[in-house]
């Protein structure tokens, strides 16, 4: 291998990363069809699709004699605010027109993560920039039930009723300024500082960086129905009153 002159390993550095996507599996290659999906969630849950990588899952599609238009499909997903960056699980065809519009492939089995050929320490002094938190996803909207919102790297702030059997999700903290029927799981990301806050209590599921509680566990008289907070004190979830005085 050739060596790497000094100037470029000055202000180069190599680093092994992982990159968390969303998997969207088609099923249809009609792009009508799913525009008119995409617009129905979108118009439900403003926000829903920002900035999400996307991983387009082809396994449904993999015989359909259907010829899927890549590029079209592609500028579908980038007008919806996602960011489509691979195809998996297609037939050598649909992978070929895949890969001609720009797509990665990722196994369907997952990409194991190799590190990067060994490069000479920098000379310059790295400085680590703290990018400003994304702001929080603000739904005004109710969930019903089969619903699924997820915050991302953020807060999630919900002004509406979440239905039973509907799922909100945050890596960050969870607000929910109406009744609280379905599944919360805060702190999805493994962040054990997350709390889930509403003003009437009565969820489905709790959870918070892992640990859960179910309704087979009841709440506490003091908090059914009523505001409540959930937090964890070391691996137990506590569910506690939450003030509404000034």
């Amino acid at each position: 291998m050739a060596a790497v002159p000094s100037e470029i390993a000055a202000i180069l550095e190599l680093r092994s990363a992982t990159l968390t996507l969303v998997a969207m599996v088609l099923k249809t290659a009609d792009l009508d069809a799913l525009a008119a999906e995409l617009e129905q969630r979108a118009s439900e849950v403003p926000g829903l699709f920002d900035d999400e990588p996307v991983a387009i899952d082809l396994t449904r599609l993999h015989d359909d004699p259907e010829p899927i238009d890549f590029p079209a499909l592609v500028a579908l997903l980038r007008r919806y605010r996602m960011l489509p960056l691979a195809a998996r699980g297609g037939s050598a065809g649909q992978m070929t027109a895949a890969l001609a519009a720009g797509l990665a492939e990722v196994p369907v089995g997952g990409r194991p993560v190799r590190e990067p050929a060994a490069m000479p320490p920098p000379i310059e002094r790295i400085v680590e920039v703290q990018l400003p938190p994304r702001p929080p996803l603000v739904v005004d909207k109710p969930l019903r039930s089969g619903q699924q919102v997820y915050a991302r790297e953020r807060d999630l702030i919900v002004l509406a009723l979440v239905s039973h059997g509907a799922e909100v999700i945050a890596d960050g903290h969870i607000h929910v300024y109406a009744p609280l029927r379905g599944r919360a799981l805060a702190g999805a990301g493994g962040n054990t500082e997350a709390r889930i806050f509403t003003t009437a209590m009565d969820a489905q599921l709790l959870a918070i960086a892992g640990r859960w509680r179910t309704i087979d566990e009841p709440l506490p008289a003091d908090v059914l129905g009523r505001p409540a907070m959930v937090r964890l004190d070391g691996e137990q979830l506590r569910v506690e009153p939450l003030s509404t005085r000034p």
